[in-house]
């Protein structure tokens, strides 16, 4: 990526984080947050990452309504870019949070499976 479109990148993350807070009242959207967005090289595409907080029914619910409102945030950010070119913008989910989560869990359950082992004292000449 260059340092044009993470800029862009950017300005569309800050752009669209405001713009659906304050512009789309839809029941489907949950609790989210837009982790990424990776724009083409050519400014044709913009692909929004994003994590959201629920069930698979509330995850589906948000990136179906994201993606229903998805025109209305491209001419808002047509005023928004000063750019020629106005990307596409596509949603899709990031699990990388849940996957940080799931990884989390499994370190833990194997600290706490190590500290109820019995620990063998070596030192005291008890070798088998």
């Amino acid at each position: 990526m260059s340092r044009r479109t993470e800029r862009i990148g950017h300005v569309i993350q800050r752009e669209l984080g405001g713009f659906i807070l304050r512009e789309i009242s839809d029941p489907r959207i949950g609790f989210f947050t837009i982790s990424n967005v990776d724009v083409s090289p050519d400014l044709g595409q913009a692909k929004v990452s994003i994590s959201v907080l629920g069930n698979e029914q509330e995850r589906a619910n948000t990136l179906e309504a994201l993606t229903h409102h998805a025109n209305r945030m491209r001419s808002h950010l047509a005023k928004a870019l000063h750019t020629r070119t106005v990307p596409k913008v596509v949603f899709s989910e990031d699990r990388s949070l849940e996957h940080g989560f799931r990884v989390a869990e499994l370190l833990k359950q194997i600290h706490d499976e190590e500290a109820t082992k019995p620990k063998h004292d070596l030192k005291s000449g008890d070798e088998t």
